[in-house]
Protein backbone atom coordinates (compact mmCIF):
# COMPACT_ATOMS: atom_id res chain seq x y z
CA UNK A 1 0.00 0.00 0.00
CA UNK A 2 3.01 2.32 0.36
CA UNK A 3 4.35 1.62 -3.11
CA UNK A 4 4.99 5.30 -3.95
CA UNK A 5 6.68 6.27 -0.69
CA UNK A 6 10.44 6.65 -0.43
CA UNK A 7 12.27 7.49 2.81
CA UNK A 8 15.82 8.87 2.77
CA UNK A 9 18.20 10.11 5.44
CA UNK A 10 21.29 12.27 5.68
CA UNK A 11 24.04 11.52 8.17
CA UNK A 12 22.46 13.34 11.13
CA UNK A 13 20.36 10.53 12.60
CA UNK A 14 20.25 7.38 10.46
CA UNK A 15 19.31 5.24 13.46
CA UNK A 16 16.05 7.16 13.91
CA UNK A 17 15.41 7.02 10.14
CA UNK A 18 15.78 3.23 10.19
CA UNK A 19 13.35 2.97 13.11
CA UNK A 20 10.81 5.09 11.21
CA UNK A 21 11.22 2.79 8.22
CA UNK A 22 10.56 -0.20 10.48
CA UNK A 23 7.33 1.45 11.65
CA UNK A 24 6.28 2.00 8.03
CA UNK A 25 7.45 -1.40 6.83
CA UNK A 26 9.64 0.07 4.07
CA UNK A 27 13.37 0.09 3.36
CA UNK A 28 15.54 3.16 3.83
CA UNK A 29 16.30 4.74 0.46
CA UNK A 30 19.74 4.45 -1.10
CA UNK A 31 21.59 7.74 -0.89
CA UNK A 32 25.29 8.42 -0.67
CA UNK A 33 25.91 11.56 1.39
CA UNK A 34 29.62 12.32 1.71
CA UNK A 35 32.01 15.26 1.28
CA UNK A 36 34.52 16.28 -1.34
CA UNK A 37 38.11 16.72 -0.23
CA UNK A 38 37.55 20.46 0.30
CA UNK A 39 34.61 19.83 2.64
CA UNK A 40 31.73 20.47 0.21
CA UNK A 41 28.74 18.19 0.71
CA UNK A 42 28.27 15.57 -2.01
CA UNK A 43 24.93 13.79 -2.53
CA UNK A 44 24.09 10.91 -4.87
CA UNK A 45 20.63 9.33 -4.96
CA UNK A 46 21.21 5.71 -5.95
CA UNK A 47 17.69 4.69 -6.96
CA UNK A 48 14.85 5.88 -9.18
CA UNK A 49 12.55 8.35 -7.39
CA UNK A 50 10.65 9.83 -10.35
CA UNK A 51 7.03 10.49 -9.37
CA UNK A 52 7.56 9.29 -5.80
CA UNK A 53 6.39 10.78 -2.51
CA UNK A 54 9.75 11.40 -0.82
CA UNK A 55 10.43 11.96 2.89
CA UNK A 56 13.91 13.17 3.87
CA UNK A 57 14.67 12.58 7.55
CA UNK A 58 17.36 14.93 8.84
CA UNK A 59 17.67 16.67 12.19
CA UNK A 60 19.69 19.86 11.88
CA UNK A 61 21.69 18.93 14.96
CA UNK A 62 25.42 19.40 15.63
CA UNK A 63 27.36 19.93 13.45
CA UNK A 64 24.39 22.14 12.57
CA UNK A 65 25.71 23.82 9.42
CA UNK A 66 26.83 20.47 7.96
CA UNK A 67 23.53 18.70 8.62
CA UNK A 68 21.58 21.69 7.32
CA UNK A 69 23.54 21.70 4.05
CA UNK A 70 23.01 17.95 3.69
CA UNK A 71 19.27 18.51 4.01
CA UNK A 72 19.19 21.36 1.50
CA UNK A 73 21.27 19.50 -1.08
CA UNK A 74 19.22 16.31 -0.70
CA UNK A 75 16.05 18.32 -1.26
CA UNK A 76 17.55 19.88 -4.39
CA UNK A 77 18.68 16.48 -5.67
CA UNK A 78 15.17 15.08 -5.23
CA UNK A 79 13.57 18.08 -6.95
CA UNK A 80 15.85 17.62 -9.96
CA UNK A 81 15.06 13.91 -10.01
CA UNK A 82 11.37 14.73 -10.72
CA UNK A 83 9.82 13.44 -7.51
CA UNK A 84 6.13 14.15 -6.95
CA UNK A 85 6.41 15.67 -3.46
CA UNK A 86 9.23 16.34 -0.99
CA UNK A 87 8.60 16.39 2.77
CA UNK A 88 11.50 17.50 4.95
CA UNK A 89 11.22 15.56 8.21
CA UNK A 90 13.23 17.65 10.70
CA UNK A 91 12.82 16.10 14.18
CA UNK A 92 15.11 18.79 15.63
CA UNK A 93 14.96 22.19 13.93
CA UNK A 94 18.29 23.95 14.45
CA UNK A 95 18.51 27.75 14.79
CA UNK A 96 15.00 27.69 16.31
CA UNK A 97 16.10 29.80 19.30
CA UNK A 98 16.92 32.70 16.97
CA UNK A 99 13.23 33.30 16.29
CA UNK A 100 13.04 37.06 16.97
CA UNK A 101 15.18 40.18 17.22
CA UNK A 102 16.63 40.28 20.72
CA UNK A 103 18.92 43.25 20.01
CA UNK A 104 19.48 45.91 17.39
CA UNK A 105 20.75 44.56 14.07
CA UNK A 106 20.22 40.94 15.16
CA UNK A 107 19.10 38.37 12.56
CA UNK A 108 16.03 36.16 12.72
CA UNK A 109 17.88 33.03 11.66
CA UNK A 110 14.97 30.64 12.19
CA UNK A 111 13.16 32.50 9.39
CA UNK A 112 16.27 32.37 7.18
CA UNK A 113 16.50 28.59 7.59
CA UNK A 114 12.80 28.30 6.74
CA UNK A 115 13.40 30.28 3.56
CA UNK A 116 16.37 28.08 2.63
CA UNK A 117 14.37 24.86 3.05
CA UNK A 118 11.53 26.29 0.97
CA UNK A 119 13.84 27.64 -1.74
CA UNK A 120 15.62 24.28 -1.96
CA UNK A 121 12.33 22.74 -3.05
CA UNK A 122 10.57 21.20 -0.05
CA UNK A 123 6.80 20.99 -0.39
CA UNK A 124 6.12 20.28 3.27
CA UNK A 125 7.92 20.22 6.63
CA UNK A 126 7.40 17.80 9.49
CA UNK A 127 9.05 18.87 12.76
CA UNK A 128 8.83 17.94 16.43
CA UNK A 129 8.45 20.24 19.44
CA UNK A 130 9.54 23.44 17.75
CA UNK A 131 11.18 25.82 20.23
CA UNK A 132 8.54 28.43 19.39
CA UNK A 133 5.19 27.75 17.76
CA UNK A 134 5.40 30.85 15.57
CA UNK A 135 8.19 29.23 13.55
CA UNK A 136 5.43 27.43 11.64
CA UNK A 137 4.46 30.85 10.28
CA UNK A 138 7.99 31.42 8.96
CA UNK A 139 7.27 28.92 6.18
CA UNK A 140 5.10 29.51 3.11
CA UNK A 141 4.52 25.76 2.84
CA UNK A 142 2.54 23.44 5.17
CA UNK A 143 4.25 22.63 8.49
CA UNK A 144 3.22 19.87 10.89
CA UNK A 145 4.62 20.39 14.38
CA UNK A 146 4.46 17.08 16.24
CA UNK A 147 4.82 16.59 19.99
CA UNK A 148 6.82 14.03 21.94
CA UNK A 149 4.31 14.35 24.79
CA UNK A 150 2.61 10.94 24.32
CA UNK A 151 5.94 9.10 24.58
CA UNK A 152 7.17 11.15 27.53
CA UNK A 153 3.84 10.90 29.36
CA UNK A 154 3.73 7.13 28.99
CA UNK A 155 7.10 6.86 30.72
CA UNK A 156 6.16 9.35 33.42
CA UNK A 157 2.90 7.55 34.21
CA UNK A 158 4.86 4.37 34.85
CA UNK A 159 7.54 5.99 37.00
CA UNK A 160 6.40 9.39 38.35
CA UNK A 161 2.71 9.24 39.24
CA UNK A 162 2.91 9.83 43.00
CA UNK A 163 3.71 13.04 44.87
CA UNK A 164 4.99 14.78 41.73
CA UNK A 165 5.29 18.44 40.74
CA UNK A 166 6.02 19.56 37.16
CA UNK A 167 8.37 22.54 36.98
CA UNK A 168 8.69 24.94 34.06
CA UNK A 169 12.25 26.35 33.80
CA UNK A 170 10.90 29.70 32.57
CA UNK A 171 7.66 31.56 31.91
CA UNK A 172 7.64 30.49 28.26
CA UNK A 173 7.28 26.81 29.15
CA UNK A 174 4.34 27.18 31.55
CA UNK A 175 1.72 26.01 29.06
CA UNK A 176 3.72 22.85 28.30
CA UNK A 177 4.27 22.12 31.99
CA UNK A 178 0.60 22.71 32.81
CA UNK A 179 -0.46 20.28 30.08
CA UNK A 180 1.81 17.54 31.46
CA UNK A 181 0.77 18.26 35.03
CA UNK A 182 -2.92 17.98 34.15
CA UNK A 183 -2.43 14.53 32.60
CA UNK A 184 -0.30 13.31 35.50
CA UNK A 185 -2.45 14.80 38.22
CA UNK A 186 0.62 16.75 39.34
CA UNK A 187 0.95 20.30 40.67
CA UNK A 188 2.82 23.06 38.85
CA UNK A 189 5.79 25.25 39.76
CA UNK A 190 7.76 27.86 37.80
CA UNK A 191 11.37 29.01 37.96
CA UNK A 192 11.91 32.73 37.63
CA UNK A 193 15.32 33.03 36.00
CA UNK A 194 17.46 35.78 34.55
CA UNK A 195 19.45 35.06 31.40
CA UNK A 196 22.72 37.00 31.32
CA UNK A 197 23.77 35.93 27.81
CA UNK A 198 23.65 33.06 25.28
CA UNK A 199 23.87 29.66 27.03
CA UNK A 200 23.97 31.43 30.40
CA UNK A 201 21.13 31.46 32.89
CA UNK A 202 20.78 32.07 36.59
CA UNK A 203 17.94 30.47 38.51
CA UNK A 204 16.41 33.09 40.77
CA UNK A 205 13.13 32.23 42.47
CA UNK A 206 10.80 29.23 42.60
CA UNK A 207 7.10 30.01 42.29
CA UNK A 208 5.17 27.10 43.80
CA UNK A 209 5.62 24.41 46.46
CA UNK A 210 8.25 21.71 45.88
CA UNK A 211 8.99 20.76 49.49
CA UNK A 212 8.89 16.96 50.02
CA UNK A 213 7.92 16.50 46.34
CA UNK A 214 9.33 14.51 43.43
CA UNK A 215 10.23 17.22 40.93
CA UNK A 216 10.29 16.92 37.12
CA UNK A 217 11.78 19.91 35.29
CA UNK A 218 10.22 20.00 31.82
CA UNK A 219 11.80 21.76 28.83
CA UNK A 220 11.91 21.37 25.05
CA UNK A 221 15.72 20.99 24.93
CA UNK A 222 18.85 20.73 27.04
CA UNK A 223 21.86 22.49 25.53
CA UNK A 224 24.70 23.22 27.98
CA UNK A 225 22.54 22.01 30.93
CA UNK A 226 23.35 25.13 32.94
CA UNK A 227 19.71 26.01 33.57
CA UNK A 228 18.55 22.54 34.64
CA UNK A 229 21.55 21.91 36.88
CA UNK A 230 21.06 25.23 38.68
CA UNK A 231 17.35 24.51 38.90
CA UNK A 232 17.98 21.08 40.43
CA UNK A 233 20.24 22.68 43.04
CA UNK A 234 17.53 25.24 43.81
CA UNK A 235 14.95 22.47 44.20
CA UNK A 236 17.15 20.65 46.69
CA UNK A 237 17.51 23.83 48.74
CA UNK A 238 13.73 24.20 48.76
CA UNK A 239 13.33 20.68 50.20
CA UNK A 240 12.48 18.59 47.11
CA UNK A 241 12.92 14.84 47.62
CA UNK A 242 14.45 14.30 44.18
CA UNK A 243 14.73 16.13 40.86
CA UNK A 244 14.51 14.66 37.36
CA UNK A 245 14.63 16.46 34.03
CA UNK A 246 12.57 15.76 30.93
CA UNK A 247 13.09 17.19 27.44
CA UNK A 248 12.56 16.34 23.78
CA UNK A 249 15.88 17.43 22.26
CA UNK A 250 19.16 16.40 23.97
CA UNK A 251 21.57 18.88 22.36
CA UNK A 252 24.03 18.38 25.26
CA UNK A 253 26.78 20.66 24.01
CA UNK A 254 29.92 21.90 25.76
CA UNK A 255 30.06 20.99 29.48
CA UNK A 256 26.52 19.55 29.57
CA UNK A 257 27.43 15.92 30.34
CA UNK A 258 29.93 16.82 33.04
CA UNK A 259 27.40 19.12 34.66
CA UNK A 260 24.68 16.46 34.60
CA UNK A 261 26.94 13.74 35.99
CA UNK A 262 28.05 15.98 38.88
CA UNK A 263 24.62 17.43 39.64
CA UNK A 264 21.74 16.65 41.99
CA UNK A 265 19.68 15.41 39.04
CA UNK A 266 18.39 11.85 39.46
CA UNK A 267 17.41 11.16 35.84
CA UNK A 268 17.37 12.96 32.48
CA UNK A 269 14.59 11.73 30.19
CA UNK A 270 15.14 12.56 26.51
CA UNK A 271 14.07 11.37 23.07
CA UNK A 272 16.07 10.28 20.04
CA UNK A 273 15.39 13.34 17.86
CA UNK A 274 19.13 13.96 18.26
CA UNK A 275 21.58 11.02 18.46
CA UNK A 276 23.62 10.85 21.65
CA UNK A 277 27.39 10.91 21.60
CA UNK A 278 29.25 7.78 22.73
CA UNK A 279 29.99 9.41 26.07
CA UNK A 280 26.35 10.42 26.57
CA UNK A 281 25.24 6.86 25.86
CA UNK A 282 27.37 5.71 28.80
CA UNK A 283 25.83 8.23 31.20
CA UNK A 284 23.63 6.24 33.59
CA UNK A 285 21.48 9.27 34.35
CA UNK A 286 20.19 9.61 30.76
CA UNK A 287 17.13 7.65 29.64
CA UNK A 288 16.35 7.73 25.90
CA UNK A 289 12.81 7.21 24.56
CA UNK A 290 12.11 6.79 20.84
CA UNK A 291 9.70 9.03 18.91
CA UNK A 292 9.95 6.84 15.79
CA UNK A 293 6.39 5.60 16.32
CA UNK A 294 4.91 9.11 16.28
CA UNK A 295 7.04 10.22 13.31
CA UNK A 296 6.32 7.03 11.39
CA UNK A 297 2.57 7.36 11.88
CA UNK A 298 2.70 11.03 10.87
CA UNK A 299 4.56 10.12 7.67
CA UNK A 300 1.95 7.47 6.93
CA UNK A 301 -0.90 9.94 7.45
CA UNK A 302 0.72 12.58 5.26
CA UNK A 303 1.15 9.99 2.51
CA UNK A 304 -2.54 9.05 2.69
CA UNK A 305 -3.67 12.68 3.20
CA UNK A 306 -5.13 11.83 6.60
CA UNK A 307 -5.26 14.10 9.66
CA UNK A 308 -1.99 14.50 11.57
CA UNK A 309 -3.36 16.67 14.37
CA UNK A 310 -5.70 13.86 15.47
CA UNK A 311 -2.59 12.01 16.69
CA UNK A 312 -2.62 14.28 19.75
CA UNK A 313 -6.31 14.55 20.62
Amino acid sequence: MLERIRVFSGNANKELAEKICDVLGVSLGKANVTTFSDGETRVEIDENVRGMDVFIIQSTCPPVNVTLMELLIMIDAMKRASVDRITAVVPYYGYARQDRKVASRAPITAKLVADLITAAGANRVLAMDLHAGQIQGFFNIPVDNLFAKPVLLEYMKKNYMNNTVIVSPDAGGVERARSFGKRLGASLAIIDKRREGPNEAEAMNIIGDVKDKRVIILDDMIDTAGTVVQAASAMKKEGALETSVCCTHPVLSGPALERIENSDIKEVIVTDTIPLSDRAKKCKKIKVLSVSGILGEAVRRIYYNDSVSSLFI
